[in-house]
C-alpha cells in the first residue's frame, strides 16, 4: 500500500533532547504521515491497519479514499486519479 501525504515543511525536523517523552524516555517518529503532532507519532498509523497492498490511499477530513490511479507531471493519461470512493 502507498498513502499520498501533503508536507509543508522546507526542511529537516532535527531532533534534541527536549523531544524525548519523560515518561516513556523514547522519541517515536512518524512514518506513515498521518500524525497530528508530526514529525512525532500520535498512534495515528493505526488507521492504516486495513490498507491492501497495491492500492494508493489519501486521507483527508472527510476520512480515506482509494485511489484508482496517480498522476505525475509527463503522465498522458490525464485525470485527477481521485476515486469518490470512500473506504
Amino acid at each position: 500500500m502507498t498513502r499520498l501525504v501533503e508536507l509543508e515543511a522546507t526542511g529537516p525536523r532535527k531532533l534534541d533532547s527536549d523531544d524525548v517523552d519523560d515518561e516513556k524516555g523514547n522519541v517515536a517518529v512518524c512514518q506513515c504521515g498521518l500524525s497530528d503532532s508530526f514529525p512525532f507519532c500520535d498512534g495515528s498509523h493505526r488507521r492504516t491497519r486495513d490498507e491492501a497492498d497495491g492500492e494508493t490511499y489519501v486521507y483527508d477530513d472527510d476520512g480515506r479514499k482509494r485511489l484508482e490511479r496517480v498522476v505525475t507531471s509527463g503522465d498522458e493519461s490525464g485525470g485527477t486519479g481521485e476515486s469518490d470512493r470512500n473506504d
